[in-house]
């Protein structure tokens, strides 16, 4: 029984030191992670400011034409999107084709640490919208409009994003705002949307850093690729 009683107690010690030593290398991990997408994030930035504007205007118009051809968007009646900004796929002409189809549309707007997707009734109604400080348009907090979530949810999610994979793996500004967003999706809505994400060739990279919290696309739409 002694023998018994000593073999557990080292047994209980071993299995103590070794879930402690787990602790700070899953925490070099996630360092370690974080770095790489600091990395990653500066290195599209830098290669984002070497393409022109009419470069920029070709591939849109390309990623347009494979976006209205997809079933998964012909078939979406709630479809929600980015309001794009000089560094990102226009969706200007995206939102002009979703009020041309009678389909409707929702926007971000951000509040803090979260965002929501609240209705945009027409292409006058997108124009009325304020900028933030970011340079971005967004409905006021004080401007009552219908939340996606709370009125029967989305079909389509289309993605802005700094850098992405061709098998859906995307790496966002770091803030986590679609992350959670595509969370509280599956808690409100019970189902996950069809997400789309949209890029510039100069985008794509082979691999991205990712952990649990990352949501990963069902497709990625380039000029090259879909």
């Amino acid at each position: 029984m002694s023998v018994f009683r000593a073999f557990s107690s080292v047994s209980l010690k071993f299995t103590f030191l070794t879930k402690a030593a787990r602790v700070p290398a899953k925490k070099f991990t996630e360092m370690a992670v974080t770095a790489a997408k600091k990395k990653l994030r500066q290195d599209i930035s830098n290669a984002l400011k070497k393409i022109t504007t009419e470069e920029k205007l070709k591939q849109s118009k390309k990623v347009h034409e494979r976006l209205f051809n997809l079933a998964e968007y012909k078939k979406s009646t709630r479809i929600s999107l980015y309001l794009s900004t000089s560094d990102e796929i226009d969706t200007t002409k995206i939102l002009k084709n979703i009020f041309e189809l009678k389909k409707l549309a929702f926007v971000p707007r951000y509040n803090g640490k979260t965002m929501e997707m609240v209705r945009v009734s027409s292409m006058e109604d997108y124009e009325s919208l304020p900028l933030t400080k970011w340079n971005i348009k967004q409905p006021t907090d004080n401007d009552v409009r219908e939340n996606a979530l709370e009125t029967g949810g989305l079909d389509l999610v289309i993605l802005p994003g700094v850098a992405f994979s061709l098998d859906g793996k995307r790496l966002g500004h770091g803030m986590g705002y679609y992350d959670k967003f595509l969370h509280s999706c599956m808690e409100k809505s019970h189902r996950m949307p069809y997400l789309i994400g949209l890029a510039f060739n100069e985008q794509i990279k082979e691999d991205i850093p990712t952990t649990e919290e990352d949501v990963n696309l069902n497709l990625v739409l380039t000029e090259h690729y879909n």
